[in-house]
């Protein structure tokens, strides 16, 4: 079946004109290669925007004091890890950084499996009221989030889940963005290649699982880059579900870490608070920066999939 669907994509895009030309060398000639100008402007920015994190990172490498005296500099030669011994002795950020690897883990699981799902029925299938319910979905999307914890927090008041993992994952983690998303990104497949899959005696779940989720792997992959760095972002609502130390995400351990540091080491100063603070925001920002590199082929592929109309 598989070959066969191959063949039906292919001979789809030649009769979309979609074939693009290539050069010698096999790279697409469809538009002109950038100047000098524009690749200096590009490192330009590349430079803005890469510093604060260069500078964050270095001042975290730096003694307390010099880092008041002198916050701009850096010197390899007085490079110390004292600000990260301090802050691990002084702030729970071993239990905050569990604890947000296992709700972005087992929430962006559940994101990244049922929102594709709905995302292909309100994209390939039609029902009643099909129009209407995703209508009322995206109605939500204008809800600020500040009016849903009232709401949220009684819900699992009355379930018994406050200070529970179940408290952290479960409200969220099948939103309507993402399924939108899913929505739009599969409504660009062809549905002669559904057709075909269901020639060839295929499941629905079959043609959604071996047809469907290859043609949109670059969306799939900037839902997952989005959805991690909203959940291992995410603030208001870890702060209001849960109140005790052991279910803390990391952002919430961040935002009392200044507290921790003063209230667990007598006499503290300003300098000491500060590079302890550095240090937690650079092993904070390394998952978030990693994850971008990795996948940011696909991630930028997903963001464009739908910007050319073919």
């Amino acid at each position: 079946m598989s070959n066969r669907v191959t063949a039906m994509g292919q001979r789809l895009t030649v009769a979309k004109g979609h074939v693009p030309r290539m050069g010698k060398s096999g790279r697409s000639l469809a538009g002109p290669r950038p100047g000098p100008l524009q690749y200096l402007l590009l490192a330009g920015l590349a430079v803005l925007f890469v510093y604060p994190i260069w500078w964050a990172i270095s001042s975290s490498l730096k003694p307390p004091a010099e880092i008041i005296r002198d916050p701009l500099s850096f010197s390899p030669g007085s490079a110390t890890l004292g600000n990260y011994r301090a802050m691990f002795h002084d702030v729970p950020i071993g239990t905050g950084f569990l604890n947000t690897v296992l709700v972005v883990a087992v929430k962006g699981a559940m994101t990244m499996f049922f929102c594709p799902l709905a995302g292909y029925a309100f994209a390939k299938y039609r029902f009643a009221g099909r129009n209407l319910l995703f209508g009322v979905l995206m109605l939500t999307l204008m809800l600020p989030t500040l009016v849903l914890i009232i709401p949220l927090l009684l819900e699992m008041s009355e379930l018994g889940w406050v200070n529970t993992y179940q408290a952290l994952i479960l409200p969220g983690s099948i939103d309507a963005f993402s399924i939108f998303w899913m929505r739009q990104t599969i409504a660009a497949v062809p549905d002669e290649l559904l057709d075909a899959g269901r020639v060839d005696g295929a499941s629905e779940f079959g043609i959604f699982a071996r047809i469907v989720l290859p043609v949109i792997r670059p969306g799939l992959a900037a839902l997952g880059v989005l959805t991690a760095m909203n959940v291992y972002n995410d603030f208001v609502w870890p702060v209001v579900a849960v109140n005790d130390e052991k279910h803390q995400t990391l952002q919430v351990v961040l935002s009392t870490l200044a507290q921790n540091v003063t209230g667990n080491r007598i006499g503290a100063d300003f300098a000491s608070v500060w590079g302890e603070l550095l240090a937690a925001g650079s092993i904070a920002m390394l998952p978030v920066l990693v994850l971008f590199v990795l996948l940011q082929r696909h991630f930028i592929n997903g963001i464009l999939a739908g910007s050319v109309k073919g």
